[in-house]
């Protein structure tokens, strides 16, 4: 799968992908990154990529003939890829969106904006979506592209050491993951539970369940409106229930 970032920092973004887990996709051939730096199709001498926005107002707005030509160079390095643009007002980036991203046969195209934002016109011309990694305001695309590209190359076969990693995750069934521990086995007298080190896998699968529902419960409530609890956990969570009113009556 490509990821083409299109960005005024192209030093950034190129660090992200001489590091970890992209590092290794990339070294594997189940990815590809690219860094377009959207300033190198600048059409002066002095490499002007923004101006003033018509109608007045504060700031500048990203031009429309770089940014054109940029974005068309990556769709010209692959053909088949899908222009993104991070903005706020884009759709929310979720887990279920990571999965749809990454089960797509179509590389993606990152247009970082930067200033005010970019001319309407690219929008409205080259643009195939928009998304949003929350309800703030940043300085430019690129960490937000960055959080994406992170997010959907976990889930490509291959590019973590451990299929089961991601299956784990949290949000993957709309239930946050279940509490994880290591050496050593106390810790500033904190003691890993018993039944992990009791080599009982049924045993371990149940509390890792247990755990799952309980920090989704106080951590995400709203999880459960999303995707109702099934019989299992509901007999789990009915069992947490009598225990806290057990513990109560102490």
């Amino acid at each position: 799968m490509d990821f083409s970032v299109l960005t005024l920092f192209p030093e950034f973004i190129s660090s992200f992908f001489e590091h970890g887990m992209i590092s290794r996709g990339i070294e594997k051939g189940l990815i590809r990154g690219h860094c377009i730096n959207i300033r190198d199709f600048s059409t002066d001498r002095h490499n002007t990529v923004d101006d003033r926005p018509y109608g007045g107002g504060s700031g500048m707005i990203m031009k429309p003939e770089s940014l054109m030509a940029a974005i068309l160079q990556a769709k010209k390095n692959d053909p088949g890829s899908k222009v993104v643009l991070m903005s706020p007002q884009g759709t929310r980036f979720n887990q279920e969106k990571a999965f749809e991203l990454s089960c797509k046969n179509e590389g993606l195209i990152f247009v970082c904006g930067r200033y005010e934002g970019i001319d309407e016109r690219i929008y409205t011309s080259l643009v195939d979506e928009e998304i949003s990694i929350g309800d703030y305001v940043m300085t430019g695309g690129e960490l937000a592209s960055m959080v994406i590209i992170d997010s959907v190359a976990r889930l490509i076969p291959g590019v973590l050491g451990s299929c089961e990693s991601c299956r784990s995750d949290s949000f993957t069934d709309d239930r946050l993951e279940y509490a994880q521990y290591t050496r050593p086995e106390e810790f500033e007298g904190l003691n890993v539970p018993e039944v992990l080190l009791s080599g009982d896998h049924e045993k371990i699968s149940l509390w890792r369940k247990k755990s799952s529902l309980q920090r989704t419960f106080l951590k995400r409530p709203d999880l459960f409106k999303k995707n109702k609890p099934n019989a299992e956990e509901k007999a789990i969570l009915r069992q947490w229930s009598q225990e806290l009113e057990s513990l109560a009556r102490e």
